[in-house]
C-alpha cells in the first residue's frame, strides 16, 4: 500500500479580489467582506468560487513500504502558499502515490489547480494521461472514475451528489474522532487572529480521519483482511502515540474513546 492523503484549508484570496473589484489601499478583511457581500448577491450563499481561495495550510498522510506512515504540513508556518503548492505537486512527482481525498475532485484539486496555475507550478506526473507514458491512459489523477485518485466521499456516494455525506458525520459513523477544535467555516476567522498553527493542525486532523475511513472502504472492497485492516489501524495508533504534538494525542484519546 502506498497513497497520500491530503486536505487543504483555504482563505479568499484578498489580493486577487481587491485587484478585481478595484479597492486599493483596503484592509484584508474589509476586501473579504466585500467579495463575501458580492458573491451572497449573485448567488445566494457567501462561499467564493474556488479561483478566489487561497490555500494556506495542505496536509498529508503519506503510506508506503511495509509500515512507514507519517503524517504532518507541507513547509512551515513561515512557508508561502506557492511552496506549499509545489512541495504537494513534487510529492505527486516523487512517489506517483495514489491520491486520496474526501471532496477533492470537487475543491481541494480544482483550487490547487488554479494556484499552481497562479504560481506557474509545473506538475508534468499528474497531468500525464498517457501521451508520454501509457501506464497513465487508463488510470491517471485526472479521470474521475479512475483509480490514481480516489476521493473517498465522491465514489461513496456513486458519484451522485444528493447522495453526499460530510467527513465528520461518516467518520464519527465509523467510531473516528470527526472534527476536533475547528470547522471549515472558522478557518478565515483563525487565519485572521493569527491562528494558524491551529488551522495546520486541524488539517492534520481532517486528513487522518480522511485515511481511517479510506481503510474501511479499502476493507469494503476485499483489498484488507481483518487482520490486515487491524494492522494498519496499529500502525497509525502507534505513531500518533509516539508523537509529541497536541493534537495528535488528543485525536488518538478521542479514537480509544469512540471505539470504547
Amino acid at each position: 500500500m502506498e497513497c497520500l492523503v491530503f486536505d487543504i484549508e483555504t482563505v479568499p484570496d484578498t489580493e486577487l479580489g481587491a485587484q478585481q473589484l478595484g479597492m486599493h489601499d483596503i484592509s484584508a478583511a474589509d476586501v473579504a467582506k466585500a467579495m463575501f457581500f458580492n458573491r451572497m448577491q449573485e448567488t445566494g450563499n457567501e462561499f467564493l468560487p474556488l479561483y478566489q481561495h487561497r490555500v494556506v495550510a495542505i496536509s498529508v498522510v503519506l503510506r508506503s513500504g511495509s509500515d512507514s506512515f507519517a503524517v504532518w504540513t507541507l513547509g512551515d508556518e513561515d512557508s508561502d502558499e506557492a511552496e506549499q503548492v509545489q512541495r504537494f505537486f513534487d510529492g505527486i512527482e516523487r512517489y506517483k502515490p495514489t491520491l486520496v481525498s474526501w471532496n477533492g475532485s470537487g475543491f481541494d484539486l480544482p483550487v490547487l489547480h488554479y494556484r499552481a496555475l497562479r504560481h506557474g507550478i509545473r506538475a508534468p506526473a499528474y497531468w500525464e494521461t498517457g501521451d508520454t507514458n501509457r501506464d497513465y491512459r487508463f488510470n491517471n489523477y485526472l479521470s474521475r472514475y479512475h483509480w490514481r485518485h480516489v476521493d473517498v466521499m465522491d465514489v461513496l456516494s456513486g458519484f451522485q451528489p444528493r447522495a453526499r455525506a460530510p467527513l465528520d458525520a461518516v467518520a464519527s459513523m465509523l467510531g473516528f474522532p470527526g472534527k476536533m477544535g475547528m470547522s471549515g467555516d472558522k478557518v478565515w476567522d483563525s487565519f485572521q487572529a493569527g491562528r494558524l498553527s491551529e488551522i495546520r493542525n486541524y488539517c492534520e486532523t481532517d486528513v487522518l480521519n480522511t485515511y481511517l475511513v479510506y481503510l474501511r472502504f479499502q476493507y469494503m472492497r476485499g483489498l484488507l483482511s481483518d487482520a490486515a485492516l487491524e494492522h494498519e489501524y496499529a500502525i497509525v495508533r502507534e505513531v500518533l502515540k509516539q508523537s509529541d504534538a497536541q493534537h495528535l494525542q488528543e485525536f488518538l484519546t478521542a479514537w480509544q474513546g469512540a471505539a470504547g
